[in-house]
């Protein structure tokens, strides 16, 4: 037996945690956290609601705390317009834009200025898209292996990167072992791009969010804080 799916909201201090409510034949409160930031709880179905409320704020402080985590993950690089003078961020780096007509396609960097060559018609956004890419493909490759010697006592192998745009992520690693990084974070400073590697690394060996993970990831990097908040403040 079960309930149709509620949406609510709960303060807590300043805060308001909405979530997705629903109930099941089980004996104990379930509470999740999606990399979007959504939360989704199931309760048993004899729960109520002064019950739920009470042991929902009992978990509040937990529910933020990932949140915060996921939210250190999400590109925050508002759309650009891909017009002269626009700013794009280059390994932690702001560089102006300008776009001039060409024979052929390139992409270049130059005292200061992303220049896109570009033919007739030739999309400037499609030709920078490529590039940030191409660049992220190289640097990453390049990066993952470098940090591996960090996590030599862990005696990991060296993990499958697949480079992958996702919305709301800047990395991820898969249960069986692959690291997956997005190719917007070679916009990011060198210092925020290991972290995020680490960051992955450290997975393979805790594969949550647990006081072990934190304390191998502060072992490894033991800046990574600063570093997270630079990713978190520069991509804006």
């Amino acid at each position: 037996m079960s309930k149709d799916i509620e949406y609510k909201k709960l303060s807590f201090g300043f805060k308001e945690i909405s979530y997705e409510l629903s109930y099941q034949e089980r004996k104990t409160l379930g509470i999740r956290v999606y990399p979007d930031c959504s939360v989704k709880v199931i309760a048993p179905v004899e729960t109520s609601e002064n019950n739920l409320i009470e042991k929902l704020k009992k978990k509040a402080p937990w529910i933020l705390k990932q949140q915060n985590e996921f939210l250190s993950y999400h590109p925050l690089t508002p759309p650009r317009q891909y017009v002269n003078g626009e700013t794009h961020l280059y390994l932690g780096r702001q560089y102006r834009l300008r776009i001039e007509p060409a024979q052929t396609n390139e992409v270049k960097l130059y005292r200061g200025r992303l220049i896109v060559f570009k033919r007739e018609n030739q999309s400037p956004e499609k030709l920078l898209t490529e590039w940030y890419r191409e660049k992220a493909i190289s640097y990453f490759k390049t990066t993952l292996p470098s940090l591996l010697p960090l996590f030599k006592k862990y005696k990991i192998e060296e993990p499958t990167l697949q480079i992958l745009n996702m919305p709301t992520r800047w990395g991820s690693c898969t249960p069986k072992g692959k690291v997956i990084l997005n190719p917007e974070l070679i916009k990011a400073p060198k210092g925020s791009i290991e972290y995020v590697i680490i960051h992955e690394l450290c997975h393979l060996i805790h594969h949550n969010h647990t006081k072990a993970f934190y304390d191998l990831q502060e072992k490894i990097m033991p800046d990574w804080k600063k570093w997270k908040e630079r990713l978190e403040t520069t991509l804006i």
